[in-house]
């Protein structure tokens, strides 16, 4: 792990027993003691934290909201102060080079927040400085979230989703947003470095189950949520994996936006399919896609389900695939039996 960056955490997510792996340049936990499936059940019937401080944080200010248009994907015209928002950073072909949520935090204030090892690339394509060294992100998730954070303090619960506010919490000033990675209901916790200890301490106190990047990536797999590098891409569309509610097409130019609208009148020739497996066996990435003897495709995106007890998995496929239509995966020298499904895999427990 020579040369990956540390959080700002790490010491205590050794002590609290975590197992450390590279992610993204970062040495961060993928689990801890009592495992991934017991964090993620934790996450599906109660409340869950991740410490997702590898993730970055571009901060503009000033006049900027032209820049931002001109540079990502979705319309902040939609939005306002107080709110954020889901967008993508694309190439002139409209693939898409990093997914971001946007906290619009005050009337000239923007925090940017790239994939691990993408702020290096957002930051050149949006005015504004690199923050994230200084700043713990902890991601409250799960049903009972709301009510574990207000153990802590009142007014982290009652953020509403997609909406973004400053708290004084014991003397430090936090950026709290209504948004996750899971599925669940939640928020993230924006701290500054001098407090971060505290408040996950606080958090775990309340009864918020500790979890890491193995419970976080099969959440998101069953909530369906795309993953860089996965089902998006430099090489991939948000047409093509079904996310054309991110593009703001009336707001005016911004990048890529020519090769989308070409695409669009043409129609994509591969579209994101999900697929559930008639058994328990685990999908992995990679895997071929079959359906009528033909390959039509590969797995992006797979494993097992602990809510549903199948594999399931996310793929990019040739033509639109109806649901219900039977497919196999070569899976390790077999063939699996499964079926196209209607995304999400699981729907929140709220």
């Amino acid at each position: 792990m020579t040369g990956d960056r540390r959080p700002h955490l790490y010491d205590l997510h050794v002590e609290l027993g975590a197992k450390i792996v590279p992610f993204g340049g970062w040495e961060m936990p993928l689990h801890y003691p009592g495992g991934t499936l017991s964090e993620h059940l934790a996450c599906r019937h109660d409340a869950v934290v991740f410490d997702v401080s590898h993730l970055g944080t571009v901060r503009a200010h000033g006049d900027v909201f032209g820049d931002l248009q001109h540079a990502l994907s979705n319309d902040l015209g939609k939005i306002g102060p107080g709110r954020a928002q889901y967008t993508h950073l694309l190439n002139d072909r409209g693939g898409v080079e990093d997914d971001i949520i946007v906290w619009w935090v005050g009337d000239d204030e923007f925090d940017v927040m790239p994939n691990a090892s993408n702020t290096d690339r957002v930051r050149a394509a949006i005015p504004g400085s690199d923050v994230t060294s200084e700043r713990c992100v902890l991601a409250v998730q799960g049903p009972a979230a709301r009510q574990r954070v207000a153990a802590v303090d009142v007014r982290l619960a009652e953020v509403p989703r997609f909406q973004v506010r400053r708290i004084d919490l014991d003397g430090t000033e936090v950026r709290v947003a209504g948004t996750g990675y899971t599925g669940e209901d939640g928020i993230e916790i924006a701290v500054p470095n001098d407090a971060a200890e505290r408040v996950l301490r606080q958090l775990l106190s309340a009864g918020v189950t500790a979890a890491g990047l193995g419970a976080r990536d099969t959440l998101r797999l069953e909530a369906a949520l795309p993953l860089h590098g996965h089902e998006l891409g430099p090489t991939i569309t948000p047409l093509e994996a079904r996310l054309g509610w991110v593009v703001g097409w009336d707001k005016g130019e911004f990048t890529g936006r020519s090769a989308l609208v070409a695409q669009r009148e043409s129609g994509p020739t591969r579209l994101l399919s999900a697929f559930v497996a008639d058994g328990r066996q685990p999908l992995r990435e990679g895997a071929r896609l079959i359906v009528d003897g033909e390959h039509v495709g590969e797995l992006s995106s797979g494993n097992y389900s602990p809510m549903l007890e199948h594999g399931i998995g996310l793929g990019l496929v040739r033509g639109d695939i109806p649901v219900g239509t039977k497919a196999s995966i070569k899976l390790r020298g077999r063939e699996v039996p499964a079926t196209v499904v209607k995304p999400p895999f699981v729907r929140k427990a709220s």
